[in-house]
């Protein structure tokens, strides 16, 4: 068995602030057993306005969030799907939302670039994160701790067809584990997070590992939080609802096992 992490965090407009927190839960899960562990998207920063996150874009492969996850990594001997951090792009006007992968040496062994950017626009809040962002546009799949793992980001989540692209590469075999660090705002979340995160861990027969923002923050933003480990019956295994923690589970391979030989279903596909 492997132990998962999903932490929470409510994060601010101070990027040292949030480093520090991170670091902090980082260092809870890892007391608490976890071996592979995801920070949410945005950890290190929910800016005030759009431009902040264009103003700290760090240099792929270098800058103190980069190295911040790196230490991290290496001082607790764990995995750490590094949430997401803002990279420079070709073009000045915007940056990626990556999400990079770290394994217990502190090596970066994976970067995925969120490839769905979010719009909505309700009756007191709007978003539109192509305004500052630019799509990914390549799907990742990594093994971290031992496990196939598929990466995906937030709004990632509402697009089966993904992480059935993912389940295709390298080698068309089905993930283990689908990562999703998210930053769901409250009125989304009430009525789709968990919905979705159940839908993918059916789908796809695996595991999901969900770390999410969870509280009202400095910028006035509201998070739906809930960060989640799903199994792949879509049982929920363990959950924090609101404000920092983190959700810690096992990764059982004989319940995949048991699930696939049950219920059949990615034996049965057509498309």
């Amino acid at each position: 068995m492997t132990t998962l992490a999903a932490i929470q965090m409510v994060s601010t407009p101070n990027v040292g602030e949030n480093l520090a927190t991170a670091c902090r839960l980082l260092a809870d899960a890892a007391r608490a057993g976890a071996e592979l562990v995801s920070l949410p998207e945005y950890f290190c920063l929910m800016a005030r306005d759009d431009s902040e996150r264009l103003r700290i874009a760090e240099v792929d492969g270098a800058g103190p969030i980069q190295s911040m996850l790196s230490d991290a990594a290496r001082r607790h001997g764990i995995w750490i799907i590094g949430g997401t951090l803002p990279l420079q792009s070709a073009n000045a006007t915007r940056a990626r939302n990556a999400c990079c992968v770290f394994d217990p040496a502190g090596s970066r062994v994976a970067r995925y670039d969120k490839m769905h950017l979010f719009a909505f626009t309700g009756a007191r809040e709007s978003y539109d994160e192509a305004t500052v962002l630019e799509a990914g546009d390549t799907p990742v799949v990594v093994r971290a701790a031992g496990l196939r793992t598929g990466l995906s980001v937030c709004y990632d989540l509402r697009f089966p067809e993904l992480y059935r692209a993912l389940s295709l590469i390298p080698d068309a075999a089905p993930l283990d584990l689908i990562t999703v660090p998210s930053a769901f705002t409250y009125t989304t979340g009430r009525s789709h997070w968990e919905l979705l995160l159940r839908a993918r861990a059916v789908e796809n027969q695996c595991y999901v590992l969900a770390s999410a923002q969870g509280g009202t923050h400095e910028n006035g933003a509201r998070t739906w939080g809930h960060s989640m480990i799903v199994d792949p019956w879509g049982d929920v295994l363990s959950t924090v609802d609101e404000g920092e923690g983190f959700a810690l589970a096992q990764f059982d391979r004989a319940r995949i096992n048991a699930v696939r030989a049950q219920l059949p279903a990615l034996q049965h596909r057509r498309l």
